[in-house]
């Protein structure tokens, strides 16, 4: 017994000192981090941009730390927008050096970036690109540069657009795992993965018409960029000569094949400097510490996102409703803040969480203008939300629309049957027992479940009936939970205007009759600090160290792995009545 004491007690003294090492470590990084930086910028300096660190939309795409040493790093769409737009106008910046090889974002975020990079050469300033290898989504960015290298021995993945579908029917008839699905519109094809084993005719159509969209932008931006006809990208797009150097030089793909020591000779030159100076080279990073406002402004626009899929209750990541709401009524409270932009990167969710949601967002409606910016996907239960908006803007290659709604409801019966256990049950009244994991659904609670199908629809379709000025005819025809591109959308009358981020910020402050003003984000930017010590002191805590071992499982598997695995695990979050588009669709 003495020995088991002693072993307790030098558990809790190791567990303890473990513990307090871990915070003075945390609060030494973090005092850090707060020190002043020294760094300047210099005359003839160039912004070098990488993006090899993830893209996030807002904090709340972040994940909770593995390590306090070798966490991955993030980089926000806004910041390398402002970045560039502030490099616009400084003097010290001579021009920009593009880096890229393989960048985690979606083409609308590219997009958004490209558009910057475009406005940043009205300044006469260069732009350079090199790379030592080049995926499709690099190559499109590195294709607005007045000049693009790239290493003798690289190779660039252009080869036009593929959509994949995971489908996990066999998965299920497998393990003895049936699903009930109930959906209103031909096109929701959310829940096909779980009822088939390949596209539906309406599906793959739907998806060869999104891809089609997606490529005429793609392609006519690399077209007019690169000076070359359509006719030659699509030879070289279907042939693969981006796989071979020589061929990407040749069919002007490229505009030389050289070393990256070559490439910055040729940076030093336009810069005027001899072979013997070092280029003053600023990260993106280091740049937008350089460039931070530190002004003290009194008018404010809010940018809330809404990134992720929807649900109720509360949640650090993701879009919850409670805690989505939390957010809308601090903005809506706060005097200084005179617009807010609505930014969505949502595919939709809950129905019950969406509906909520809009009804706070038609409230802080009534205070402050609401201008909604699209992401890469604002669709279903995304793009319900958006309806309390004064203007909706959307990228041409937006994810957006499928107005419908899915139910769907799992049971194990063949499962349970198969190792040997068997339910049953006696009620009072016809359908007490309307559904069971082991007995799956009774006959009335499938017809009612229809009927409440048939009503969320319409509910749906009224909102965009009252907020886009259309008829139940005109809604009804672009429903059916079909999914449209931006460009699409707005040619039926689903979104107001093509344009980005900064677009609808400007809209916003000119709705609000605001010059001057700062940008709030809500949810606030969180540190790894904040994100550790909230994994300590929240009151979800169960939530924060479910973070902390999901990115550990994403570690291990893989990012493509790791798809599956969350497909699988969150099929018990999307039961009941979904505002939920097809976003298993993978674009490469």
């Amino acid at each position: 017994m003495k020995k088991f004491i002693i072993q307790v007690l030098a558990t809790i003294v190791g567990i303890v000192l473990l513990t307090t090492i871990v915070v003075f470590s945390l609060i030494l990084i973090n005092i850090i981090a707060f020190i002043p930086s020294k760094f300047v910028v210099k005359d003839k300096s160039i912004l070098e941009i990488n993006l090899n660190n993830s893209i996030l939309e807002s904090s709340n795409d972040r994940e909770v730390p593995i390590s306090l040493i070798n966490n991955v790093k993030h980089v926000y769409l806004k910041d390398i927008l402002d970045v560039i737009n502030h490099a616009k106008t400084d003097d010290k910046i001579e021009g920009i050096s593009l880096k890229l090889s393989n960048i985690n974002a979606g083409y609308s975020q590219i997009a958004e970036i490209r558009q910057a990079l475009l406005n940043f050469k009205e300044s006469k300033k260069f732009i350079y690109s090199y790379s030592n290898e080049c995926d499709q989504r690099s190559y499109y960015l590195s294709s607005v540069a007045d000049s693009l290298y790239i290493n003798p021995n690289a190779s660039i993945e252009l080869a036009g657009l593929s959509a994949e579908v995971l489908f996990y029917k066999n998965l299920g008839q497998k393990f003895g795992v049936n699903f009930d699905v109930i959906r209103h519109g031909k096109y929701k094809s959310a829940v096909e993965p779980y009822l088939r084993d390949h596209l539906s005719e309406e599906n793959r159509y739907q998806l060869k018409n999104l891809l089609h969209n997606f490529w005429n932008k793609i392609s006519s931006d690399i077209i007019s960029s690169r000076k070359i006809t359509n006719e030659s990208l699509n030879k070289s797009v279907d042939s693969l000569y981006s796989f071979i150097p020589e061929l990407a030089y040749k069919n002007r793909l490229v505009d030389r094949l050289i070393y990256e020591s070559q490439y910055d000779n040729l940076i030093k030159k336009r810069l005027g400097l001899s072979d013997e100076d070092s280029i003053n080279k600023i990260s993106l990073e280091q740049y937008k510490e350089f460039t931070e406002d530190v002004s003290f402004i009194n008018d404010k626009i809010a940018i809330l996102y809404a990134s992720g899929q929807i649900y109720t209750g509360k949640g650090d990541t993701e879009v919850y409703s409670k805690t989505f709401i939390n957010l809308i009524n601090e903005i809506k409270n706060d005097d200084d803040i005179k617009a807010v932009v609505l930014r969505v990167n949502s595919p939709g969710g809950s129905a019950n969480a969406s509906a909520e949601i809009l009804y706070e967002l038609y409230e802080l409606k009534k205070k402050k203008p609401l201008i909604v910016s699209f992401s890469d996907i604002a669709a279903s239960g995304g793009y319900y939300i958006s309806m309390a908006a004064d203007k909706i803007y959307a990228q041409d290659n937006t994810l957006t629309g499928s107005i419908g709604v899915l139910g769907m409801i799992p049971d194990v019966k063949k499962l349970a049957n198969t190792i040997g256990v068997t339910s049953d049950y006696v009620s009072t009244n016809a359908n007490s027992n309307y559904y069971s994991i082991t007995q799956g659904t009774s006959k009335g609670f499938k017809e009612i479940m229809n009927k409440g199908i048939t009503i969320t629809y319409n509910k749906f379709v009224n909102e965009v009936m009252k907020c886009r000025h259309m008829t139940y005819a005109q809604v009804d025809s672009v429903g059916q939970g079909r999914i449209w591109s931006g460009r699409d959308a707005l040619e039926k009358g689903l979104v107001d205007e093509i344009g980005g981020f900064n677009e609808a910020i400007k809209y916003a402050a000119k709705k609000a009759g605001v010059t001057s003003y700062n940008l709030v984000s809500y949810p606030e930017e969180k540190t790894n600090w904040d994100l550790i010590v909230n994994m300590f002191t929240s009151d979800d805590n169960d939530l924060n160290q479910s973070g902390i071992i999901e990115n550990l499982i994403k570690y291990e598997l893989g990012k493509d792995h790791y798809k599956l695995y969350q497909k699988i695990k969150n099929i018990e979050s999307n039961q009941g009545i979904m505002y939920l588009m097809p976003y298993d669709v993978e674009i490469k």
